[in-house]
C-alpha cells in the first residue's frame, strides 16, 4: 500500500506507531513533513503538501491517541 497526502488517517496511524514517544499536540509541520516523507509506505510529491494536510494529519494523530 502507498500512502498519498490524501491519505490523512492511514498516515496518522502509521505515525502513532512510528513516533509513540511523541506527543502530536506539540509537533511543529517542519518535523511533522519530514516525517511522514520518511514513512516506508509514503509515495507522493513532496510539494503537493500544505499546511492544511499538515494540520489534518496532526488532527487525525490526535484523535489516533484518543
Amino acid at each position: 500500500m502507498s500512502l498519498k497526502w490524501t491519505d490523512v488517517q492511514d498516515i496518522a496511524i502509521e505515525l502513532s506507531e512510528t513516533h509513540s514517544e511523541t506527543d502530536p499536540h506539540y509537533i511543529n509541520f517542519v518535523d511533522l513533513r519530514n516525517w511522514v516523507l520518511a514513512l516506508a509506505d509514503f509515495d507522493d510529491d513532496p510539494d503537493r503538501c500544505g499546511e492544511k494536510i499538515l494540520e489534518g494529519i496532526q488532527m487525525a494523530w490526535i484523535d489516533e491517541l484518543d
